[in-house]
């Protein structure tokens, strides 16, 4: 399979440089802030590769010197760079566990099977992990990835389930609150 039809899974961002002598700060995204060296090249959306030569933890970040970044102007460049490694590189999750990419194109259905659209991605933007649901028409919309909103998983019909409150979909905007 090419490389551009393989999927990818986010590791890590790559943040200021750190020192002169070509490090940078890592956010990784993971409970190991070293896991994303653990699986090799690690690439970027528009190919390149990058090996990672050292890597240390501070704080929440991983100061990492990756292989020809040799200074501080070559570090700089690659702020807020995505790091990727193919999803076919990580190992198999266990039972009842999932990556967030093995979720992206499933269908969304509501309990009574009628289709939402599907999963174009899973967000967190901070207060919480969101499924992107893109409808056959119009805007994407998200829904809290939780038990309550999304009470069904299955990978086997490559669906899940979401249960939605009533007004949920709605474009109206709510009813003024007297004080």
């Amino acid at each position: 399979m090419p490389d551009n039809d393989r999927p990818k899974v986010l590791m890590a961002r790559i943040g200021a440089a750190h020192g002169i002598r070509g490090e940078v700060r890592v956010k990784p995204f993971g409970d190991d802030l070293l896991s994303f060296s653990d699986y090799g090249s690690l690439i970027t959306d528009d190919g390149r590769v990058f090996e990672v030569d050292r890597a240390r933890v501070q704080k929440t970040v991983a100061v990492t010197k990756f292989r020809g970044v040799d200074d501080r102007n070559a570090a700089e460049t690659l702020n807020g760079t995505d790091l990727y490694v193919f999803r076919d590189q990580l190992p198999e999750p266990d039972e009842d566990e999932f990556y967030y990419s093995d979720l992206v194109g499933l269908d969304v259905k509501q309990p009574d099977g009628a289709l939402l659209g599907k999963i174009a991605a899973v967000q967190d933007f901070g207060a919480g992990d969101l499924l992107e649901v893109r409808p056959k028409r119009g805007r994407t919309f998200y829904v809290p990835f939780t038990k309550a909103f999304v009470p069904g998983l299955d990978f086997e019909t490559r669906s899940v389930t979401v249960d939605l409150p009533e007004d949920y979909l709605s474009e109206e905007k709510p009813p003024e609150v007297a004080d």
